[in-house]
């Protein structure tokens, strides 16, 4: 099953690739990681964070899905542009006046930030189009930010803003029904 899922991953990063974009410009960053050395990087990663987070339990549960997990595709947002629009939605009246007016911040096992509204957008249609194919194949995934904040940490992907669909065939989904570990 190990090579139906790799396979299951690239066919969603063509729909990643693909998937409409603001202004009909690309600005994402996908990567396909199918190694299991790379999966328990970044699951080592998000288990070494977690005691230093806000969410403790659910890094660690993401961590779990991450081991167990067959491929992920990693989809970013990979130069902190905007789109022209001048929609408002990052809180100033045009992009000219939050492009001059933006503090950009880095967030210790996080993103980079503000970005444009209509850029997270764009990495939200291509998760969702990545999801899709992942569904129509009938191949278990989990939109993740968790996983892609781990990624891009550890270097595995250079993009300012991550998320990931981990995938996995398996009798049952590892995706549903997670357990939360309760701290002690």
């Amino acid at each position: 099953m190990k090579e139906v899922t790799e396979m299951a991953v690239k066919l969603m990063a063509a729909s990643a690739r693909t998937a409409p974009k603001a202004g009909g410009k690309d600005f994402l960053e996908i990567v396909v990681i199918t190694k299991e050395e790379d999966l328990k990087k970044i699951a080592d990663a998000m288990k070494e964070y977690a005691p230093r987070s806000t969410n403790e339990a659910y890094w660690l549960r993401d961590a779990s899905n991450i081991e167990n997990s067959q491929a992920l595709l990693l989809v970013g947002l990979s130069k902190p542009v905007t789109a022209g629009y001048d929609c408002g939605g990052c809180g100033y009246p045009t992009c000219k006046e939050f492009e001059k007016n933006k503090q950009m911040k880095s967030k210790d096992m996080g993103y980079t930030g503000p970005h444009c509204v209509m850029r997270m957008m764009d990495i939200g249609v291509a998760l969702s189009s990545a999801a899709k194919t992942a569904s129509l194949l009938n191949v278990d995934n989990r939109v993740q930010q968790r996983v892609g904040a781990a990624a891009r940490a550890i270097g595995l992907i250079q993009a300012e803003v991550v998320m990931g669909i981990p995938a996995s065939i398996t009798g049952k989904s590892i995706y549903f029904d997670r357990q939360t570990p309760v701290k002690h």
